[in-house]
C-alpha cells in the first residue's frame, strides 16, 4: 500500500501539485450572479449536488431577488419552490431566517466577516468559507465539504472525522493562499475519480501516495459525510 511521503505537509504539497496538473481550471460549479444569489445556493447545496441546485435556483432567483422578498415569503410557497432540494423545508426555512436577520441587521447584504456570517441562521463554516472567497475575495478559511472531508481521510492529511477540525487540521498543512483552488480540486478529483463507494484507484494521479489505495491492500475506507452547513 502506498504511504505519504513524509510529513502531512509534504503530503499536502504532492496531492496540490499533482491535482493542479490533473484540474487546472476547476472552480465552483454553483451558478450565481450576486452574493445574495451565493448564499442561498450554496445553503440549498448541503448534501445536495450542485446539478441539482442549478436547476432549482435557475426559476428561484427570478422569483426572489432580494432579501426582503425571501424574508416575507411564505413558507410553504418558498418550500414548494425548492421541492426537489434535499431537506427542502429546513431549508426553506433557514433562508427565510437568513434573510430576515440580513434585513434588519445588515440592510439586506451579505455580510463579509466569518462572525456575521456564521451569526444566520443554517449558516456554518462551510457555507460562510464558500460565501467570503467566492462572494467577497476573502480566504478565512479551507471550505470542507463532503468531497474534502472523504479525500483528506484517505490521502492521510486528517484523521478527524468533523468538519471544523478537519479545516483546523488542512489549514495547517496547505499554505494559505492555495486554500480556495485546495477545495475545488479535492471536489473536482471526488467527483471524477475518488467516488465515496467505488474509487476507481487505478486511474487515480494520487494512488502511489495514497494511504487507502484498494489496488495493494483491502482498507476501510473513511468517506465522512455528516451534515455541516
Amino acid at each position: 500500500m502506498g504511504e505519504p511521503r513524509g510529513d502531512r505537509a509534504d503530503q499536502a504539497a504532492v496531492v496540490l501539485s499533482r491535482l493542479g496538473e490533473a484540474y487546472p481550471e476547476a472552480t465552483i460549479s454553483l451558478e450565481y450572479s450576486n452574493r445574495l444569489e451565493l448564499l442561498v445556493a450554496v445553503m440549498l447545496s448541503a448534501q445536495c449536488t450542485d446539478e441539482r441546485v442549478n436547476q432549482v435556483t435557475a426559476e428561484l432567483f427570478e422569483t426572489y431577488r432580494s432579501a426582503e422578498d425571501y424574508a416575507e415569503a411564505d413558507q410553504a410557497t418558498l418550500a414548494e419552490a425548492v421541492g426537489s432540494i434535499t431537506y427542502f423545508n429546513q431549508k426553506a426555512g433557514w433562508i427565510r431566517e437568513a434573510c430576515r436577520r440580513l434585513v434588519e441587521d445588515h440592510d439586506g447584504e451579505v455580510p463579509d466577516t466569518m462572525a456575521e456570517l456564521t451569526d444566520l441562521p443554517g449558516v456554518g463554516r462551510k457555507t460562510a468559507n464558500v460565501v467570503l472567497q467566492h462572494g467577497h475575495e476573502v480566504v478565512e478559511g479551507i471550505v470542507v465539504d463532503t468531497h474534502v472531508m472523504r479525500l483528506s481521510r484517505r490521502l492521510g492529511l486528517t484523521e478527524r472525522s468533523t468538519r471544523d477540525a478537519i479545516e483546523r487540521d488542512l489549514m495547517t498543512v496547505v499554505p494559505r493562499r492555495q486554500w480556495r483552488v485546495f477545495t475545488h480540486r479535492l471536489i473536482a478529483h471526488g467527483r471524477a475519480v475518488c467516488a465515496a463507494r467505488s474509487p476507481d484507484c487505478e486511474a487515480c494521479v494520487l494512488e502511489d501516495v495514497c494511504p487507502s489505495s484498494r489496488l495493494d491492500a483491502d482498507v476501510d475506507l473513511a468517506s465522512g459525510t455528516d451534515w455541516d452547513p
